[in-house]
């Protein structure tokens, strides 16, 4: 009994610290996409050279070790909870929400480290060294569309995650309906990232 409680604790940890780190995760994210972007298309070429550095290697480095952390702790919890003793206690409907919302969170990570880091990664080195790379506006581009697919996938990947245990089984209308709100959502928000007024009415 003493073991299995301080497995059940163990479990416990390390959710609370898949949602702490998926919060940063997200947060930067969210951060990238609805404040970064228009803010960098009303900033002077001079002072990108000086703030994008700074601000941005820091923001990237909680950015992608935040994502890395919580697809780490993530696949942890679905091995213990799926695929460990509490299977058999765990309903299949919640288990492909689960998977569902795995699936997004690994391909969003992947964008994470192997699409957007890189690009960034030479971009702002080159911002640093005062050498701009000659393909910026190339690799900026490219890293911007992994961006924004993150963005939209993280509305149906909350839902999978977050909405799992309130359905007991998957459905193909309920699963296209999450996917449309959850994309619809942060395609508006990003609209609306745009028309912020950035004076003190």
């Amino acid at each position: 009994m003493d073991t299995l409680f301080s497995v059940a604790t163990a479990a416990l940890v390390v959710r609370w610290a898949h949602v702490i780190f998926g919060v940063l995760w997200l947060g930067h994210l969210y951060f990238f996409n609805l404040v970064n972007v228009p803010f960098q298309g009303d900033l002077d070429k001079d002072l990108k050279l000086q703030v994008n550095p700074k601000l941005l290697l820091r923001a990237f480095y909680w950015f992608r070790w935040s994502a890395m952390y919580t697809v780490i702790l993530g696949l942890v919890l679905f091995g213990w909870h799926y695929m460990g003793p509490e299977h058999l206690m765990r309903s299949p409907g919640r288990a492909m929400w689960i998977q569902y919302g795995m699936l997004l969170g690994l391909i969003m990570w992947f964008n994470v480290w192997f699409v957007i880091w890189p690009r960034q990664k030479k971009i702002l080195g080159g911002l640093a060294s005062g050498t701009p790379h000659p393909d910026a506006a190339r690799l900026a581009a490219t890293s911007g569309k992994a961006s924004r697919f993150n963005t939209f996938a993280s509305g149906p990947l909350l839902f999978a995650m977050l909405g799992a245990p309130h359905f007991s089984a998957m459905s193909a209308p309920v699963l296209i309906a999450v996917t449309v709100i959850g994309v619809g959502f942060w395609f508006g928000m990003i609209k609306r990232s745009f028309k912020i007024r950035t004076d003190v009415a």
